[in-house]
């Protein structure tokens, strides 16, 4: 039997949650008083429609059932990253940060999927507030609009496992606790303990206070925007291992490194797709190395190479050095390095090692069946044997994952750009890495795409950032039917 979509919890749900971006505007809007910046009065108007808009969304979903169903799940966390985007849009069109809508929707949504690329042609010259608003936009998308208001929304009498289990990344989920809110309340301590780790580090090694927030919210959410055109070249090789490392911790499973500050870091260390990512980003981080080495002869390359590795393997973005100067064959091993992404459950974007490592499993199992047919060999994934179902959900993901490339990049040629510079956007934008190769490169800049682009590149980024089923679930009959 077809059950009624309950559109009134929608609708009280989102006013919960725009009730929160209201509040997290207030932040640019004090920096910007603080501050003395002329763009005060486009911010205390940013946060007043919002507020007002939260307060309408309530009034319309008053008296809403308390159930939320796959249905109501899915509409809630594909629409919450568009109305976010929305409202979080309006201070860089109403201050004149960006003149157009288009570029304004653009930076909004590279913020709060932490793609991080940029349509800001001079980043240095923006307000304190806007930078803010900048690295407080993917800060929040980082850890998943989602996950923080799960463990909100029960204070409203409203459930959220449907909620987090559509917006988690990965195969699957684990909860802490029987109380997914408090899974999730565990998720957000450990986000922001990192995050106040790396900023007061930043800062002692010699970063300034502003800059330190900015960029351990950019790191931490593995969002990669900076304060400084160049990203962090112009930092010293301190402050640059110190955002190395807080990279990689991002891109682990959060509840690994819950239980690792809990005292238990045998979970970590046993668990194998914590293994396959940092192998992966130790071998990669030594070839970049090796090679620019071999290249240059200059020591610093060990830290640039490895910086690099793990930055686009996190999907953070950050840039230590050009590497579209280095030899082709090393941007051409950055350019694969997007593909993987980070650990299932950490702010990394990507395909995530779970499905790399499953996949690839797979297909060494297969190969051994052609050798011999009549044998058993099943496909075994941290001691567990991998479900056949498992398998299929990941190989189906592994092939819209691809197909959405070929249509992105056919879709960028048509806007008259070149192929290799068009399948580097489509790769970057699905694995919400920004940078990219050829023309844009390592600036993460794109102000020169065409309007079309920008358009194309910001549902390719919400479409990798909400990992691909929740948004091609929305367009399903059998969905809306039971």
């Amino acid at each position: 039997m077809t059950r009624t979509f309950n559109w009134r919890l929608v609708f009280k749900t989102m006013g919960v949650l725009t009730t929160l971006e209201a509040f997290f505007l207030l932040v640019p809007t004090f920096a910007a008083w603080w501050y003395d910046e002329p763009d005060l009065g486009a911010w205390v108007i940013s946060s007043g429609i919002t507020w007002l808009s939260s307060w309408w969304m309530l009034l319309a979903g008053r008296r809403a059932e308390r159930r939320v169903g796959e249905r109501e799940g899915y509409v809630i966390v594909a629409t919450v990253w568009l109305v976010y985007s929305i409202f979080g849009m309006l201070p860089y069109w109403l201050s004149g940060a960006l003149s157009s809508i288009t570029d304004a929707w653009y930076e909004t949504m590279a913020g709060f999927t932490t793609t991080g690329s940029t349509v800001l042609t001079d980043v240095a010259v923006q307000t304190h507030s806007i930078l803010l608003w900048r690295a407080l936009s993917q800060w929040i998308g980082g850890m998943g609009i989602i996950v923080l208001s799960v463990a909100i929304l029960p204070m409203f009498g409203l459930g959220g496992m449907q909620l987090y289990s559509a917006e988690v990344t990965g195969v699957s989920y684990e909860k802490l606790s029987p109380r997914i809110a408090d899974t999730a309340k565990h998720m957000w301590l450990t986000y922001i303990g990192l995050t106040i780790g790396e900023g007061i580090l930043l800062w002692l090694f010699g970063m300034g206070k502003f800059d330190s927030v900015c960029h351990a919210m950019a790191t931490i959410s593995t969002g990669g925007f900076a304060t400084h055109n160049d990203s962090v070249i112009s930092f010293s090789p301190a402050i640059q291992w110190i955002i190395l490392i807080f990279m990689l911790l991002s891109g682990i499973n959060f509840t690994q490194l819950i239980y690792l500050f809990r005292g238990k870091p045998q979970r970590l260390i046993h668990d194998e797709e914590t293994k396959w990512y940092i192998g992966a980003c130790a071998v990669a981080g030594t070839a970049l190395a090796a090679g620019l080495l071999v290249h240059t002869g200059a020591w610093e390359n060990i830290r640039i190479g490895f910086f690099t590795a793990v930055a686009m393997i996190t999907s953070t973005g950050f840039v230590a050095s050009d590497y579209m100067v280095w030899p082709p064959i090393l941007w051409m091993i950055v350019f694969f390095l997007m593909f993987p992404g980070g650990a299932s459950g950490s702010t990394a974007g990507g395909m995530k090692w779970v499905r790399v490592a499953i996949f690839a499993k797979s297909a060494i199992a297969e190969t051994k069946r052609r050798i011999h047919p009549n044998a058993v060999i099943p496909v075994r994934f941290n001691g567990r044997t991998i479900r056949e179902q498992t398998t299929s959900n990941i190989v189906a993901f592994m092939f819209f994952y691809i197909v959405i490339i070929v249509m992105a990049s056919l879709w960028f040629c048509g806007c008259g750009i070149g192929f290799d510079e068009a399948l580097g956007i489509a790769v970057s934008m699905i694995g919400n890495v920004g940078v990219s190769i050829g023309q844009w490169g390592s600036s993460g800049c794109y102000a020169a795409l065409p309007d079309a682009a920008k358009w194309m590149a910001t549902f390719v980024m919400l479409i990798g950032r909400l990992e691909i089923f929740t948004v091609i679930l929305l367009f399903s009959r059998a969905l809306w039917k039971k």
